[in-house]
């Protein structure tokens, strides 16, 4: 007979999100936290650059998310300093070191004009730079830059090290890590009470949290219409080394357009230099293509033609988990029982520390926070339900 066993809390799926919110209930004081997942420390953060830019990605219409983005930026230092306590001294990587963003041509120029009209008129701190005054900044960058923004409070952090703390954190927090895969979610009396697993086992729970990435609404047993569907994003990244000579080649994240595609450059001070990322709808595939490392090493040496002298490293593809709107699901579902931390597409990393806390609160509480109402899965079903815990 396969094994059963009850736990408070069952988080489905060990990346970044479904780690910070197991954590993050262990510390609130709830108990028999267990998280499952093949292999915990996982997912797209491993592949993520880790830029922390809530204002430099900032889109017309976005103002709830970035009021979100800006709450858990705000968050990240205290967040990065505990967590290297709570996990035996491991380093996050957390680094105060602001954003540029730059344009190429007049075109760019006048769009990031925009923005910066756009930051000014919600009270943001983001200065006008022209392009001498954006190269002596980061003596790096393109003769050719036209202008740019320098956002000092956008930072960084390595998704890796903060995956790995994160790990740690858990463990010593007394949360079970149960490394299987959930074949199936339970559902007994119209509420969710556990899953089953690959190995047999069962493993039911007071409260479920689904924060299985772009997987999240595949789950069998998930009935319809619970969760939209969480769509997978590939994004490709590349990985260089800054030789000793070189350094320092950046001092800050440089972000730009290039032919209409986005790019970032994260350098970090152990001589890394992240690149990326492309962002392509491909399904549930990722594999490294030839033509997505040639254009973020065309469009990296046309914004920093310097380069070409650093050593690849590594070259990755992930999947962001994109919702409808592309904007996070979090807490309660239509389904009682069942919590949605999913759906964060481009800001999994940098929603971290608001989503623990958020999703933390509810779980320990049955209350919804304020900061997370805009954004509760129920927000695409026509029969909208309340952010009140189900009895």
């Amino acid at each position: 007979m396969p094994e059963e066993t009850h736990a408070d809390v069952l988080v489905i799926g060990g990346g970044v999100i479904g780690l910070a919110v197991a954590w993050r209930a262990a510390r609130r004081g709830l108990g028999n936290i267990v998280v499952v997942d093949p292999s915990p420390g996982g997912g797209a953060a491993g592949v993520a650059a880790g830029m922390l830019a809530p204002v430099t990605e900032l889109q017309y219409g976005e103002e709830p998310l970035l009021r979100l983005g800006m709450a858990s930026n705000q968050r990240y230092g205290d967040f990065a300093a505990e967590l290297t306590e709570a996990s035996g001294g491991l380093d996050t990587g957390y680094r105060r070191c602001g954003t540029i963003a730059v344009a190429l041509d007049s075109d760019d120029r006048e769009e990031l004009r925009e923005l910066h009209a756009f930051h000014q008129r919600l009270g943001l701190d983001s200065a006008w730079l022209t392009g001498r005054e954006a190269r002596r900044l980061e003596p790096m960058l393109a003769p050719g830059v036209r202008g740019g923004l320098h956002v000092a409070d956008d930072h960084q952090v390595d998704p890796r090290r903060l995956l790995t703390a994160l790990v740690a954190a858990c463990e010593l927090a007394g949360v079970v890590l149960h490394r299987a895969e959930a074949v199936g979610l339970l559902v007994e009396d119209g509420r969710a009470v556990g899953a089953r697993l690959g190995t047999g086992e069962t493993r039911r729970a007071d409260q479920v949290v689904l924060a299985a990435g772009p997987h999240s609404h595949r789950l069998p047993g998930l009935p319809e219409g619970v969760l939209p569907a969480v769509r997978p994003v590939k994004g490709q990244i590349l990985r260089l080394r800054i030789p000793e000579a070189y350094r320092p080649f950046l001092s800050r994240n440089v972000r730009a357009v290039v032919r209409g595609q986005h790019l970032y450059l994260v350098p970090r001070e152990n001589g890394e230099l992240v690149i990326g990322a492309t962002t392509e709808e491909q399904g549930y595939d990722t594999t490294v293509t030839a033509g997505g490392v040639y254009e973020l090493l065309r469009d990296a040496h046309e914004l920093v033609p310097g380069i070409t002298e650093l050593l690849l490293l590594e070259t990755s593809a992930g999947l962001r988990p994109g919702s409808p709107d592309n904007a996070p699901l979090l807490g309660p579902t239509a389904l009682p029982g069942l919590v949605a931390a999913t759906g964060h597409y481009r800001n999994g990393v940098l929603l971290t520390p608001v989503t623990a806390d958020l999703l933390a609160e509810y779980l320990a509480t049955g209350e919804l926070p304020e900061l997370a109402q805009p954004f509760t899965p129920t927000r695409f079903s026509p029969d909208r339900s309340t952010t009140k815990a189900s009895a």
